[in-house]
């Protein structure tokens, strides 16, 4: 299947003085800007107008105030309050009405097929990994699930090229968490697969990159499984082999990296500091690749020199990668750059290896002496 996603961009790369992050001082080799002319992003921001025209349906009980959809053209976000729990609470009375009566339809659907359901003959939950945001990553298996669903509960990082491919009769609903918003907590979320579940849907779970790769859905494995119920997981091309792959960076390459490491660079009270740092993530042999690390990337820079990593190791930070709005620039100059989530940031001596990495040849060559 061939999906129509074309995008260009200009791609270079620069080393990433660790030593001296944040320094004004810093002289990159050279820069890079995305020649894309989408500027909107790829995925599914927290009040943005996307979102509410996608979940209408939820939405549609003529008793209850629907959200405001005035929205500004250019920016295509709308004019919704400050984030608060209040806000949060108020979106889900809203679904309510329109959720309670989605769940009666599908259960007299199932019952009208053949009579009441066992508690054994639940409808098929799904966990699927939809990538980095490319729909031509996506997997057939994962393709042909989403065509087929009833729901559709979607993070922010499933990408709206992904959404396009939702069948028309199916229903999506959002379930996104980004910083200082949770559109709705994990347990809430639980719920509400059950429910469905129960109610005979055919179910699916959609995540950015790999549901099993910083994605908690083994949380949401476990979940079912403590209710007897099992979960089918569809991998999907995490971010740090679709980016990687897409740049022409080997995460592994012999003689120069043995080993990769995934990072979590999240920090779980919203602070700066990462979650966690091995002192062995420091090895100047492995690649390391650093998820949700755009606010913790100083503190990480420090930890990393503190436990052995040479200053002048290559690194790069690239912002939606594999989506027309990809964007990548120093990881030294992610403040300046302005780089959004989700960024990746990749460590390592295989940087170097890229075709886009200035004197890539020379470079590539002498890595493999050494």
């Amino acid at each position: 299947m061939a999906l129509p996603y074309t995008h260009h961009y200009d791609l270079s790369f620069s080393a990433l003085n660790l030593k001296k992050f944040g320094s004004s001082h810093l002289q990159p080799i050279c820069c890079l800007r995305c020649n894309s002319s989408v500027s909107s992003s790829p995925f599914t921001e927290k009040h943005s107008l996307q979102r509410y025209q996608r979940d209408q349906w939820v939405y549609n009980n003529d008793n209850q105030q629907r959200p405001s959809l005035s929205c500004d053209d250019e920016a295509a976000s709308c004019s919704v309050p400050a984030d608060s729990d209040s806000i949060r609470l108020n979106d889900i009375t809203l679904q309510l009405p329109e959720l309670r009566k989605l769940l009666q339809v599908l259960k007299h659907k199932r019952e009208s097929c053949g009579g009441e359901v066992p508690k054994s003959g639940l409808g098929d939950v799904f966990l699927v990994g939809t990538g980095p945001g490319d729909p031509d990553l996506l997997t057939l298996k994962a393709v042909k699930v989403i065509q087929k669903a009833d729901i559709l509960l979607y993070d922010r990082l499933v990408s709206n090229a992904v959404l396009d491919l939702v069948g028309p009769d199916a229903r999506l609903l959002y379930v996104g968490k980004t910083a200082g918003y949770h559109s709705r907590t994990q347990e809430e979320i639980h719920e509400l697969l059950l429910s469905f579940a129960e109610a005979g849907a055919t179910v699916v779970r959609l995540k950015g990159g790999d549901p099993l790769v910083f994605g908690r859905g083994g949380e949401e494995m476990d979940f079912f499984q403590q209710q007897g119920i099992q979960v089918k997981v569809i991998p999907g091309i995490t971010a740090a082999s679709g980016i990687s792959a897409e740049l022409g960076i080997p995460l592994t390459h012999r003689g120069i990296a043995n080993s990769v490491r995934f990072l979590t660079g999240h920090s779980r009270k919203g602070g700066t500091d990462p979650l966690f740092v091995a002192e062995n993530a420091a090895d100047p042999d492995s690649t390391l690749v650093v998820y949700m690390g755009l606010s913790t990337l100083p503190s990480l820079a420090q930890k990393l020199i503190h436990h052995g990593l040479p200053p002048d190791t290559p690194a790069t930070a690239v912002e939606r990668g594999t989506t027309p709005q990809q964007r990548m620039d120093l990881a030294d100059k992610i403040k300046t750059a302005e780089l959004v989530s989700p960024t990746l940031i990749i460590i390592g001596k295989v940087v170097a290896l890229s075709p886009f990495w200035p004197q890539s040849l020379t470079e590539a060559s002498r890595l493999v002496e050494v």
